[in-house]
């Protein structure tokens, strides 16, 4: 059997000052891992800062002439870590997240199938567990942890693994084709999980693993109190949940997360704290936008009767 090839796949968006610190960690601790920073432009500065720092640490810069959101600049990254570095692995991760060598190490072995897609457990700066396994509810689009996972072993549930530290063997990769597009931000690695899962692959989260994450320090807006989260967060998050439920799910189910749109777009809002809304117009104004083009990914699909 011929050695595994891993490619650390980093996807920045003027964030090079966590470059600096994550990936230089991460790199450090697992040398023998090609390290890919996939830049989506920002600004010609961040793009010199990149470049610069790509070429001090011997890593592989791909440049994005445009902002290609995270699903885009993931494939660019795993191409060029497939087609030109020979990686029969890649290794997902956020600027804002680091994992270390003996975790890494875990993964790799529970990947050795060929065949799982895997996850660390993931804890923030204070060791509180961000994300330790995650299903989507296939009644009413919510999401939910281990704990619900207990609490209703009935429901109609989709796994996913989560895309800030996501391993991948090529065989997977090349199973469901790369991220979907047309998400740009957030759900992506719903998306793929689901796609994976339904075409043979596995899912799994490493509890022998750990990565570190600073959850939303790569976009949130200046000024925002830390709980705080972007219009962008917002928006996307709002809207492809329908994208996904568009692509995905059955007429009824489709129907039954159109109904609770607003309801969850709610939920969304809440997740930045309620002090947000003593200035409500940009937070509102996000949710609001995402309900209407999620609901047009809908009836582009009823139209058609095709995958958006």
């Amino acid at each position: 059997m011929s050695a595994r090839v891993l490619a650390v796949v980093v996807v920045n968006y003027g964030a090079a000052r966590l470059l600096e610190s994550n990936l230089v960690s991460t790199a450090s601790d697992v040398p023998e891992a090609r390290i890919v920073v996939v830049d989506n432009l920002s600004t010609p500065t961040e793009r010199e800062t990149v470049s610069a720092l790509c070429a001090a640490r011997g890593w592989d810069l791909v440049p994005m002439a445009t902002n290609a959101g995270f699903g885009g600049g993931v494939n660019a990254g795993a191409a060029h870590a497939l087609d030109v570095l020979g990686a029969t692995d890649l290794l997902l991760l956020n600027p804002d997240a680091r994992i270390d060598g003996g975790s890494v190490a875990a993964l790799l072995d529970a990947t050795a199938d060929g065949l799982t897609l895997a996850s660390p457990r993931v804890v923030d700066a204070d060791g509180r567990v961000w994300f330790a396994g995650m299903d989507v509810y296939l009644d009413d689009g919510a999401m939910g942890g281990p704990r619900r996972r207990r609490e209703q072993p009935s429901a109609r549930r989709l796994p996913w693994i989560s895309g800030a530290c996501m391993l991948i063997p090529r065989s997977v990769w090349e199973l469901t084709g790369g991220f979907h597009e047309e998400y740009f931000l957030y759900w992506e690695d719903v998306d793929i999980s689901v796609r994976a899962a339904r075409a043979g692959a596995r899912l799994v989260v490493v509890d022998d693993a750990t990565a570190i994450h600073d959850e939303g320090s790569t976009h949130r807006g200046r000024g925002q109190r830390a709980e705080a989260k972007s219009e962008l967060y917002y928006y996307y998050n709002v809207r492809n949940r329908l994208l996904f439920a568009a692509l995905h799910l059955d007429d009824d189910d489709v129907a039954a997360w159109e109904r609770s749109a607003p309801r969850n777009a709610w939920q969304v809002l809440l997740r930045g704290g309620r002090r947000q809304f003593l200035r409500p117009l940009p937070p509102l104004r996000a949710a609001w936008r995402g309900v209407r083009d999620g609901r047009r990914f809908l009836s582009r699909h009823r139209s058609t009767g095709a995958p958006v």
